[in-house]
């Protein structure tokens, strides 16, 4: 049974591959179904009868070009529907009882409404039908009623509804094919997009966890640098800091970067993202570093903040912290607070640093092109909320971050929140 049916599928596929030779084998059948039925005499007293008759040289012969003219119904089938007819109408007029030449102008009018559209199908097809059943009612020795003229017109309708059955039909499976096309493509684009969204994702995070813990690890090391010689004490609690520094941010950027883990890797991270809930740790950390940091979180009492708005509040106040700590300057110190107006959280940053040269306050990102704002701007957004940055009136710096409680998808590049974001900026 498998070889039997490979080998149909072998045939049908090199059928395909050969317009041509199919059309020839059908132009043959054809014909010889012609010559067949011409023996058949239709008027017979007891019904039709076979071999009572014999077709004439004439009748062949208009036989054969008709069938010789589907070979090329493909190409032209138009000028094989025309060709076909006019030999069908010429046996119908000069034969009586006629030979059935007009089985090739059904093959002929068949494709051509298999090939073209509807209305054209509809004018030639019922042009083809008049002329036809005329010619058989008109020259024709049987009544005009006869089941022989009733056949020629039942045929030529009967063709021309299959062909535009079957054109209906390939339309529409040609149109599912393309549907499904579209869809792929639709699902390829949507996962190289969610693939995009997750690496900017993945890369402001690490840019969070590095920028805010070097940035610590920097200055408790230039702490050390300075006082070793004359406090050793207070040089081994600023290399404390900076080991601790250095732990949170290797366990910070293994927990990140195991995001990129695919599922049968080992020693997948088990620890959940960062929050609110981890802010005393990371006040306790710049405090240490010489930083007076004043918080405010009123948004920890009620229930907890979505997964996304938790994350993107707390590296709001990371990154801002980590600006304040590297460029406000010298005595500068900061306030944070994180309320819940309405439906939406606040992210408030003050300080009232004087700013390094080149730096407006604690917004060294501003200035400097680095990225820090730039990642928070793009958090912010993503989750549908705005962002507002710059020099407060009298010195310092102000960060405000307005996050919807229920997270809002929007495209970067979409005007808005991020559009008023860089304005402030």
């Amino acid at each position: 049974m498998t070889t039997l049916g490979t080998g149909v599928l072998r045939i049908r596929t090199w059928l395909r591959d050969h317009p041509l030779a199919l059309d020839g084998a059908l132009a043959l059948a054809v014909y010889v179904a012609m010559v067949v039925g011409s023996f058949a005499d239709p008027g017979a007293h007891h019904g039709p009868t076979f071999g009572t008759r014999a077709p004439a040289v004439g009748s062949v012969f208009l036989m054969a070009l008709g069938a010789l003219a589907l070979v090329w119904r493909r190409r032209r089938p138009m000028a094989v529907l025309a060709a076909t007819g006019v030999l069908a109408v010429v046996e119908l007029v000069t034969a009586d009882p006629p030979a059935p030449v007009v089985m090739s102008t059904v093959i002929a009018l068949y494709t051509v409404a298999a090939r073209t559209d509807r209305p054209t199908t509809w004018r030639v097809g019922l042009l083809t039908m008049a002329v036809l059943t005329a010619a058989a009612m008109f020259f024709g020795s049987a009544p005009w009623y006869s089941q022989e003229n009733l056949g020629i017109f039942a045929w030529t309708g009967m063709a021309g509804a299959a062909g535009d059955a079957v054109r209906s039909r390939r339309a529409f499976v040609d149109a599912i094919r393309e549907r499904a096309e579209r869809a792929e493509r639709t699902r390829e684009e949507e996962a190289r997009r969610r693939v995009a969204e997750e690496r900017l994702r993945i890369a402001r995070d690490l840019h969070d966890v590095v920028a805010h813990h070097i940035a610590l690890v920097n200055v408790q090391a230039g702490v050390a640098a300075h006082v070793m010689d004359r406090r050793p004490d207070q040089a081994k609690e600023a290399l404390a800091h900076v080991r601790e520094a250095s732990r949170s941010a290797l366990n910070e950027l293994r927990a990140t970067v195991g995001l990129l883990r695919q599922s049968g890797d080992p020693t997948a991270p088990t620890e959940p993202a960062p929050g609110l809930a981890v802010l005393d740790e990371l006040v306790k950390t710049l405090r240490q570093a010489g930083l007076p940091v004043e918080v405010a979180c009123a948004a920890k009492e009620g229930p907890p903040l979505p997964a996304a708005v938790d994350l993107a509040a707390y590296r709001v106040i990371q990154e801002a912290l980590t600006n304040v700590r590297k460029h406000a300057g010298p005595g500068a110190k900061a306030e944070v607070s994180v309320v819940r107006v309405g439906a939406t959280a606040e992210v408030m940053v003050l300080d009232n640093g004087r700013g390094t040269a080149g730096r407006a306050g604690g917004g060294g990102d501003v200035v400097g092109g680095g990225h820090g704002l730039l990642g928070m701007r793009e958090r912010v957004t993503a989750l549908g909320g705005t962002l507002t940055a710059g020099p407060r009136y009298g010195g310092g710096f102000r960060v405000h971050a307005i996050l919807p409680l229920k997270a809002r998808a929007q495209e970067p590049d979409q005007p808005g929140a991020a559009g008023r974001t860089g304005e402030h900026a």
